[in-house]
């Protein structure tokens, strides 16, 4: 089928919502079982650990870590928010900089300042929506004392209505949070679900299909069940194996049936712009190690340029380290998804 839809439905027991561009399964939101990024808490100090440079805290949710601590004795009652998903066995990291994020505001308590998408080019139009941004932020007293705010890339073309709305919501919520004076560990405020998540980043037009069932009947069902395995065909013949592993996630480059001289650099080029897709649909991030099909030292930089313009729009942040010592190529990248393997179909 032509065209995007946000398909809104269950995984097993998990609440998912999957994106589909031209019939092809392109994002995918799930629920875990661990606090989802965005968690926000009231914690409490528990005991330092100078060899990593952070503390731990206690949380009614199991116990979280906050890095590059200073100042911070056992017992203080701090607030925190979840960043990123944790490795297995290990402690959810949080950070004590919160941001209150929404369609096309975020709200960021201790970023002072308005910025505006760059993502958004035409001056008119960015001139329409700081205008409009100026007369709502009048309307609500302004901006609180050290609070910042950025405009989203989804504020292009959005009524002023709605972005204001935006702030207004965003405003009031970190207001609350930050007015809290309980003395006790306690969730304060929840991460957004899948299907919120959808509604927050799949800005674009798209039809939104929430009948009970609609995996089976659309196709999200079988794409999913597709990621589970391994294999990733990218065209061409060519397929890379993507592997998590309990240290890092493996990926394999492979020219299959293709013989010819550029077989190597064709495969690699391919599988550079398919796999930000997936990992975004298997929910993998961390340590990533590439071993690319192989190819001219030449052809490297022809290759990171790919790379990097496949990572540049993905939703979750990656770090394009470089190349090993071996010929592999390293990623770093944040843990912002449930991993699809933790998820019962």
């Amino acid at each position: 089928m032509k065209g995007r839809q946000i398909l809104l439905d269950t995984l097993g027991k998990a609440e998912a919502a999957a994106l589909m561009v031209d019939g092809k399964l392109e994002d995918l939101y799930l629920e875990g079982s661990a606090p989802p990024p965005g968690t926000i808490y009231r914690a409490r100090a528990d005991r330092p650990v100078k060899g990593q440079g952070g503390v731990f805290l206690t949380t009614p949710d199991g116990t979280a870590f906050l890095r590059q601590v200073r100042g911070l004795a056992p017992g203080d009652m701090i607030l925190v928010q979840v960043t990123s998903y944790a490795e297995p066995g290990k402690a959810f990291p949080v950070t004590q900089r919160l941001i209150f994020k929404s369609r096309h505001a975020i709200v960021t308590p201790a970023a002072p300042g308005i910025n505006l998408s760059r993502a958004i080019r035409d001056d008119d139009e960015r001139d329409r929506i700081q205008v409009g941004v100026q007369e709502a932020l009048a309307e609500l007293g302004g901006l609180p004392e050290g609070t910042g705010l950025v405009l989203r890339s989804s504020c292009a073309g959005a009524d002023d209505r709605d972005i204001a709305e935006d702030i207004a919501n965003m405003l009031s919520l970190a207001a609350q949070v930050e007015a809290d004076t309980g003395t006790e560990p306690e969730r304060l405020l929840d991460g957004d679900s899948p299907h919120v998540l959808a509604w927050r980043e799949w800005a674009d037009p798209a039809e939104v299909v929430s009948a009970s069932g609609n995996f089976e009947t659309h196709g999200v069902a079988d794409a999913i069940e597709l990621a589970r395995g391994y294999r990733e065909d990218v065209g061409g013949g060519a397929w890379m194996a993507v592997e998590a592993t309990r240290a890092l996630v493996a990926v394999d480059v492979n020219t299959g049936s293709d013989t010819s001289l550029a077989a190597g650099i064709k495969a690699n080029i391919a599988c550079a712009r398919a796999l930000p897709r997936a990992l975004r649909i298997r929910g993998l991030g961390g340590q990533i190690v590439i071993d690319f099909a192989p190819m001219a030292k030449k052809d490297r930089g022809t290759l990171e340029s790919v790379l990097r313009a496949a990572f540049r729009h993905d939703a979750e942040e990656t770090a394009l380290v470089g190349w090993t010592g071996l010929g592999h190529y390293e990623l770093q990248r944040k843990r912002g998804r449930v991993p699809l393997s933790e998820v019962p179909g």
